[in-house]
């Protein structure tokens, strides 16, 4: 399964399971990136295993700023100091650990750990059903956290 998280709140923003295979990761990180609604450029974070030229130069020509972490080890990174000297790819760095608290979410809470279902449709729906689940516990933990005034 993979997911699509917003960095302000850690919301889930989409979902997408797929078979297991060498790119699925990177495959299903532009599927979901090309089914976002606006028109406003947005950036996209993800680890290290992101980090390659064919990844980088296709979200730059969907106008998505690849706030990626570098790939430094044996190798030259594919994401440059366009990105890398901005303020906002450091908040994304230190923002990216939410995308792993939701697995972690789904897989103690949420009984993904061992899924009782087979099949990719039926995964995939299990794990779509689990995210939301988990958007709905968040937002109740961020209303508690920032209360709203009440008007008399």
């Amino acid at each position: 399964g993979h997911l699509l998280t917003e960095n302000r709140n850690g919301l889930v923003v989409s979902t997408l399971t797929t078979g297991a295979y060498g790119s699925a990761k990177r495959d299903a990180a532009l599927l979901m990136a090309e089914s976002l609604p606006g028109t406003h450029r947005i950036t996209l974070g993800a680890d290290k295993g992101y980090d390659t030229h064919d990844f980088i130069a296709e979200l730059r020509h969907m106008d998505i700023t690849p706030h990626i972490a570098q790939n430094n080890s044996k190798r030259r990174s594919a994401v440059d100091e366009r990105t890398t000297r901005h303020v906002g790819y450091l908040v994304s760095q230190k923002k990216h650990k939410r995308v792993e608290e939701v697995f972690g979410w789904m897989k103690s809470i949420g009984l993904l750990r061992k899924l009782r279902h087979r099949g990719l449709q039926r995964v995939g729906w299990m794990f779509t059903f689990t995210a939301a689940a988990y958007n709905l516990v968040r937002i109740r933990n961020l209303m508690r956290d920032n209360p709203q005034p009440q008007c008399a």
